[in-house]
């Protein structure tokens, strides 16, 4: 299974690095981005770890980042610093979804204690969500099964009923069982859903 990592996104090189080493000094990965855009560029949510996140860059802030990660259903946990955080900002963080807001400068075990209890949490959904997965996979029928995985494999619906010779309707009621029993949308979240890409 891989690490999980700390992510941490300050437009202050030497915030990126303080906090880079800090982390390591505990044996923790660490990967930093200068901005948010850098980060959303390179983010994989099936990687497990958390987000230390600094409030207020230029270009797109923390805040900003973390309701494009919210619109994403992301599941990463955040630990915002900020050296100009305000109560409204904290609260809107909060009520957002974030793990906690830690003020600059701050004590180097209060971050860290945030950082383990985010990771702790990111574990804890990884965990849970697993498991939902893995028992909606275990409610698949054999036929859906076969149906799954053809359309992990990119075939279309005209094309899956070719194969395991049924008609393009019972493909179509097939898909929308198995979307419905993942509790997914579409197929991008279909496969993100899947313990490990299938075929």
């Amino acid at each position: 299974m891989t690490e999980p990592t700390v992510f941490i996104v300050d437009d202050d090189e030497a915030v990126r690095d303080s906090i880079k080493e800090l982390a390591r000094s505990v044996d923790l990965a660490a990967k930093t981005y200068a901005s948010a855009q850098a980060f959303l560029d390179a983010f994989d949510d099936r990687l497990p770890g958390c987000l230390v996140l600094d409030v207020r860059m230029a270009h797109m802030s923390g805040v900003t980042l973390q309701a494009v990660l919210n619109e994403r259903r992301a599941r990463i946990p955040i630990v915002f610093i900020s050296a100009h955080g305000d109560v409204a900002t904290a609260v809107e963080a909060m009520k957002a979804g974030a793990v906690t807001f830690v003020q600059k400068p701050y004590r180097e075990q209060q971050l860290l204690d945030s950082i383990n209890e985010a990771l702790a949490k990111d574990a804890a959904s990884r965990g849970s969500a697993g498991a939902k997965v893995s028992a909606a996979l275990d409610a698949l029928t054999d036929r859906e099964r076969e149906v799954l995985d053809l359309v992990v494999k990119g075939l279309s619906n005209k094309l899956i009923a070719k194969e395991l010779n049924i008609s393009h309707r019972t493909v179509e009621q097939h898909r929308s069982s198995i979307f419905d029993k993942l509790g997914v949308a579409s197929i991008a979240e279909l496969i993100h859903a899947l313990p490990e890409r299938r075929g």
